[in-house]
């Protein structure tokens, strides 16, 4: 998560792809790298467009979105980096429309809220009373993005009064609470259900999804994000590795009845690799991705996506 945003001039994929390209009917759009930076050039055949990227968006597993300024205003650029293609295709939310001028074909024009909601998520630390605060931002998710301010443990640290050292913890919340943290930035239920996304285009906001499952219970842990991800580390891309995390919530009579906990039912199919089949991978319109539904389900063969 750290590497949610990075300057464009720390970008690995910038750095390692010197030459990106990629043509929409008038329009060539160009991204060129070098030791300086990077800078995105569009061109209609008789004019052309150029700025400097300022910021990349995501870590590049699934894509990675761009930010520039055009006349003292910031843009998102039309054009994403994806890893399965290894190039340049639309950004997500692009698709369906046309540019008519070398501004739309270069990107979206940001307003204060995009720009607040965008960096908000991406980075910790620079946004102050609604507004944007540059000189604080640190780009990438850090402790302070879900623990809270730091300057208080920061000083009892360095004065050895340990007693007032404690950040906020998030050991003892709720899954519905766990959801609602996490949410601020994949998107709580409440949220998607507002926003109308219908199909596969919502696939990619978990708190959603995970808070659809039958299976979902608002005050049991088990079934909050952390019980199977840990922020701290790497995402595991293994299914074995969230085999222990399924198994907590299903695991055999004797075994519920030996812990004193709710039980779930235990799968007759397998006891390994739950998540291939009741966590399946949708592949998103537009993302060439696919991402792990977290409406965790039965999943039959011919069943349609379940909004």
């Amino acid at each position: 998560m750290n590497k949610a945003l990075q300057r464009a001039d720390k970008s690995d994929i910038l750095r390692t792809n010197a030459a990106l390209e990629f043509s929409e009917g008038l329009y060539r759009t160009s991204i060129a790298s070098d030791d300086t930076g990077s800078t995105l050039t569009v061109t209609d055949g008789k004019d052309r467009l150029t700025a400097r990227i300022l910021w990349a968006f995501g870590l590049g597993r699934a894509g990675q979105t761009y930010v520039f300024e055009h006349a003292g205003t910031m843009f998102e650029s039309r054009v994403s980096y994806y890893e399965a293609l290894r190039g340049l295709d639309l950004t997500m939310g692009a698709h369906g429309s046309k540019p008519a001028s070398l501004t739309e074909a270069a990107g979206r024009r940001m307003d204060s809220l995009d720009v607040r909601q965008c960096f908000g998520c991406h980075s910790t630390g620079g946004i102050r009373r609604n507004e944007v605060v540059w000189e604080s931002m640190t780009p990438g998710i850090s402790c302070e993005s879900c623990h809270g301010d730091t300057t208080q443990h920061v000083k009892a640290r360095r004065s050895g009064v340990r007693r007032t050292a404690a950040m906020r913890s998030l050991k003892s919340i709720s899954a519905e609470e766990m959801n609602e943290l996490c949410g601020a930035c994949h998107r709580t239920w409440a949220q998607v259900a507002e926003m109308k996304l219908q199909g596969p285009l919502n696939v990619r906001f978990q708190p959603y999804r995970i808070t659809n499952s039958k299976c979902f219970d608002a005050d049991d842990r088990r079934i909050g994000c952390t019980s199977c991800h840990d922020p701290h580390s790497e995402l595991l891309k293994s299914a074995a590795a969230y085999d222990s995390a399924c198994l907590a919530c299903h695991a055999s009579t004797a075994v519920a009845k030996t812990s004193g906990v709710k039980s779930g039912k235990v799968c007759h199919t397998a006891k390994k690799d739950c998540v291939t089949c009741h966590m399946p991978k949708v592949a998103l319109p537009g993302a060439h991705y696919e991402f792990a539904d977290h409406q965790i389900r039965v999943v039959k063969p011919g069943d349609a996506y379940p909004n």
